[in-house]
């Protein structure tokens, strides 16, 4: 994979749905000794997928907002709980913002078949409070390559 790509990735920043209000997070954290030390949800299994701009290709708002909704609608059927979130570059000169959706409990191989489908470079799962970027797209680098990070809360 790139590596410029990469480090964005890390770098992304994600507003997360929570019972206390948005968490923001990003994958550059450093090593977390005490899972328990995390806010309650990043401690649960979810995985983070969207369906904007397949192979960062950039596509028109109208045609990722049906996409979205296609995704959404998709999961729901699937009957998971879906929330949303975005995820956006920490730069305060950035515009780059990439609504995400928030899926609660789903199966790793499940999650990587919906980032497969919707033609995503990567997606996002959470594990024992340890996220993983995982590489859904074989034009990126090998299927299924999984980059283990660790969890950064941001104030």
């Amino acid at each position: 994979m790139d590596q410029y790509l990469f480090r964005q990735y890390l770098s992304t920043v994600y507003d997360l749905p929570s019972s206390t209000g948005p968490l923001r997070v990003s994958l550059d954290g450093d090593v977390v000794q005490d899972p328990s030390s995390l806010p309650e949800l990043l401690t649960r299994p979810f995985a983070i997928l969207t369906a904007y701009n397949p192979r960062s290709m950039l596509l028109p708002r109208k045609v990722n907002d049906a996409r979205h909704a296609v995704l959404r609608d998709l999961l729901v059927l699937g009957c998971y709980r879906v929330e949303q979130c975005v995820g956006y570059e920490d730069d305060p000169e950035g515009t780059w913002r990439e609504p995400s959706w928030l899926v609660h409990g789903m199966d790793r191989d499940e999650a990587i078949a919906f980032g497969r489908v919707f033609r995503q470079n990567t997606i996002i799962l959470s594990r024992n409070g340890r996220p993983e970027l995982v590489v859904t797209d074989p034009t990126c680098d090998e299927l299924c390559r999984t980059f283990v990070s660790n969890w950064r809360v941001r104030a």
